[in-house]
């Protein structure tokens, strides 16, 4: 690919102590493999343990290929990925997870597809070190994605993913406070394709994800992506009410057969009835309530994050 001269690698790190010392080598190792200019963005996101040190030695070890960005407070992989973003110089954008379940190794492989001009170049997991509930979570997500997106990658969910400079940029100019990088990218992308890659334990430390951060990022997912369940409530709101009317009619006939002796006078079959429209009411209201509340997150216009600082980066020399 003509015009590419710098790699960017971003990785958001918190709470990553244990992992740290070996993903920083290695990850050198596999740039200086690709022969050319390449900066390892390191962003801690509001680490408890020893993370921002681990990255501020690296960095004074390694300056001008090892930056270290410091958030004031933890704000979520998301706002990390954009922090590293809005940092990297690079023609092309290597993201990666500081938890060593995605080989570093495998970076030369991204930038060798990136180098063919894909503007999105996307990774499936073989062999996932997964727990069961997340690859099944994992698997509902995809699909969900692919239906709503119409870009048929198998693997959103890695986090080892490779850029060109100008999707990088759009994404950096959307204001969207909650959205999923993968499937803001892919609404910009010309062309995208995806590679395998091997998927190894966790080495150190505890995942991140906990079943309710899960079920959040679903949440997330959903309603950032897509406007569908909106129009599934008016659906369903459409079926209840036809069987609403279907039962009152069935209700009014075995009264009439019957009798009103039959069922308690029908007080406890019309309790169920209120019960259902309650409970699809309050259904509603919440899902309602979730793009209300990205709306109202989205117009306050607040900034994603506050870096600290920034290490390892010369700028006299703008590089």
């Amino acid at each position: 690919m003509s015009g590419f001269n710098l790699l960017s690698v971003v990785i958001p790190v918190f709470n990553e102590e244990d992992n740290l010392d070996e993903l920083i080598p290695r990850c050198l190792s596999a740039c200086d493999s690709i022969g050319i200019k390449y900066e390892i963005i390191l962003i801690d996101d509001g680490s408890k343990d020893s993370s921002p040190e681990i990255i501020g030695r690296a960095s004074e070890n390694h300056p001008g290929k090892i930056i270290g960005v410091f958030l004031n407070r933890n704000y979520g992989q998301h706002a990390a990925v954009m922090a590293g973003f809005k940092e990297s110089r690079g023609d092309i954008i290597v993201t990666l997870d500081a938890d060593l379940q995605n080989p570093p190794e495998e970076i030369p492989r991204l930038v060798e597809a990136a180098r063919q001009g894909y503007d999105v170049v996307g990774t499936v997991r073989k062999d996932r070190e997964d727990s069961l509930f997340r690859r099944i979570s994992s698997a509902i997500i995809n699909k969900a994605v692919q239906k709503s997106t119409g870009v048929m990658m198998h693997d959103y969910g890695c986090m080892l993913r490779a850029y060109q400079r100008n999707i990088v940029d759009t994404v950096l100019e959307c204001d969207e406070r909650s959205t999923f990088i993968p499937i803001l990218a892919n609404n910009y992308a010309h062309t995208t394709t995806e590679i395998e890659v091997r998927h190894e334990a966790r080495r150190g430390g505890v995942t991140k994800y906990s079943f309710f951060n899960l079920i959040n990022l679903m949440f997330d997912l959903f309603t950032s992506m897509t406007t569908f369940p909106l129009r599934l409530l008016s659906i369903i709101g459409v079926g209840i009410a036809i069987l609403g009317i279907g039962f009152g009619l069935l209700l009014l006939l075995l009264r009439i057969i019957h009798g009103p002796a039959w069922a308690g006078e029908g007080v406890f079959t019309l309790f169920a009835i209120l019960f259902i429209f309650i409970g699809a009411q309050f259904m509603g209201m919440g899902l309602l309530g979730e793009y209300i509340g990205r709306i109202y997150n989205n117009v306050r216009s607040r900034p994603f994050f506050l870096v600290k600082r920034v290490t390892g980066r010369d700028f006299n020399k703008g590089n």
